[in-house]
C-alpha cells in the first residue's frame, strides 16, 4: 500500500475518533481522497483508450486482475450506492444523471460479477471520458456529505429497512461474488463506511490502477528503441516505471500530458522532418521546442543528445550505465548541471570512466 496514503489515512481514522479533532480528521480524508483523485485524472488524461479494456495480469486473484474501465466503475458505483442509497437513502447519481445512457455502460452494478471476457467486453463499450465525469460528480457529491458530518453520526447503524432498499434497488448482483456486499455495508457503521469503502477502497484499486497502466507500459515498450526522440535514455529516466516512452501510445511524459494532442513538440517535429530523433537534426545546439524550450532547466537533456550526434545511442547507454552504477540520482540534471557544454564534457569525461 502506498506509505503516504496509508499514513494519512492511519492518521485520519486516529482523528475522527475523538470529537475534538474530528473536524480536522474530516479534513485529512478529503485531503486524500482529492489525492488520490489527482492519480484517477492523471490516468485517464495520459493514458489511450486501448489501456482502459486491457486485462495485463490475466485472470485471477486480486484488484490487479482487471481493467482500468472496471476499476474506475465499480469504485464508484459502490461508492453511489453506499452514500445514497444507504446512508442519504435518495437516488443515486447514476439514476438521477443520465449517466448510464452518457457513459454507455450495459450494467448498473458494482460490477463484481465480471470477470475474464466479459469484463474486457463491459470496458471497451464504456466510455471512459463520460465514465470519469460520473466519477468526478459522485466524489463531489460524497465530498459534500462527509464535509457535513458531525461527530455524533459516525456511530449510526443501519436497520433491515435499509437493507431491503438496497436489495430493491438492484444495484448489487445476486451472483455470490457480490450479493455479500449489502450485508457487509449494512454491518457498518458510518465510522466503519468512511474507512471502507471512502477511503481504503479507493487507495486499494487505484494502486491497483497504477500497477495495471505501469504493466501496460512495460509491455508496449518491449523491443523499441529506449532513446526518446529528444535524446533523453527512458530506461535511465526516474519515471521509467511508468512511462511507455514517447515511441509507444503509453506516452505519458511531461510535454506529452501537456500537449493537447498528447504528442511532445519534440516527437512531432522529428516525424514531420523524418528523423528518429533530435540528435539527426543540425538545428540541435539552438534548438527551442518542446524540452528544449525549458532552457537551463532542462540543456542536460540537450547535451545528451548532442553526446549521441557524436558517439551514437549504443555510447550513451554504456555511460548511463555507468553513471548509474557509481553515483545515486534520479534526474539526470543533478549529474550534468543547466550547461550544454559542460554537460556534454561530463558525459565525455564518464565516457573514460
Amino acid at each position: 500500500m502506498d506509505t503516504e496514503w496509508s499514513n494519512k489515512n492511519k492518521r485520519m481514522q486516529a482523528l475522527i475518533s475523538k470529537e475534538a479533532t474530528f473536524a480536522e480528521g474530516i479534513k485529512v480524508l478529503l485531503e486524500l481522497r482529492a489525492e488520490i483523485f489527482e492519480q484517477i485524472t492523471s490516468i485517464v488524461k495520459t493514458f489511450p483508450s486501448v489501456a482502459f479494456y486491457q486485462m495485463p495480469f490475466g485472470v485471477g486473484k486480486g484488484t490487479q486482475h482487471t481493467t482500468l474501465a472496471w476499476s474506475l466503475w465499480h469504485l464508484f458505483r459502490i461508492e453511489d450506492i453506499v452514500v445514497h442509497t444507504l446512508i442519504l437513502k435518495e437516488e443515486q447519481v447514476l439514476l438521477c444523471g443520465d449517466w448510464l445512457d452518457k457513459t454507455n455502460s450495459q450494467i448498473a452494478t458494482t460490477g463484481n460479477e465480471l470477470d475474464g471476457d466479459a469484463m474486457i467486453t463491459f470496458s471497451k463499450a464504456l466510455d471512459i471520458k463520460a465514465t470519469y465525469e460520473y466519477c468526478k460528480t459522485v466524489m463531489e457529491s460524497t465530498n459534500e456529505m462527509l464535509a457535513g458530518l458531525q461527530f455524533a453520526d459516525l456511530k449510526r447503524t443501519f436497520t433491515a429497512e435499509d437493507k431491503e432498499r438496497l436489495i430493491a434497488s438492484k444495484c448489487v448482483s445476486q451472483d455470490e461474488s457480490s450479493v455479500w456486499l449489502i450485508d457487509y455495508w449494512c454491518g457498518k457503521n458510518i465510522k466503519g463506511l468512511i474507512q471502507m469503502p471512502l477511503s481504503r477502497h479507493w487507495i486499494m484499486h487505484v494502486e491497483a490502477m497504477r500497477r495495471i497502466k505501469n504493466k501496460l507500459c512495460q509491455q508496449a515498450k518491449k523491443g523499441v528503441d529506449q532513446i526518446a526522440y529528444c535524446g533523453l535514455s527512458c530506461g535511465h529516466c526516474f519515471l521509467t516505471a511508468w512511462c511507455g516512452s514517447c515511441r509507444t501510445i503509453y506516452n505519458t511524459c511531461s510535454f506529452a500530458t501537456c500537449s493537447p494532442d498528447g504528442v511532445c513538440p519534440n516527437t512531432a517535429c522529428c516525424k514531420e522532418k523524418d528523423l528518429n530523433g533530435c540528435y539527426e537534426c543540425s538545428e540541435l545546439y539552438d534548438c527551442k521546442k518542446g524540452f528544449y524550450s525549458l532552457g537551463k532547466d532542462t540543456n542536460a537533456i540537450r547535451a545528451m543528445a548532442l553526446f549521441i550526434q557524436k558517439y551514437g545511442k549504443k555510447e550513451l547507454l554504456r555511460v548511463m550505465d555507468t553513471m548509474h552504477s557509481k553515483k545515486k540520482f534520479e534526474k539526470i540534471q543533478e549529474v550534468l548541471g543547466s550547461e550544454i557544454d559542460e554537460g556534454l564534457k561530463i558525459l565525455e569525461e564518464w565516457r573514460n570512466k
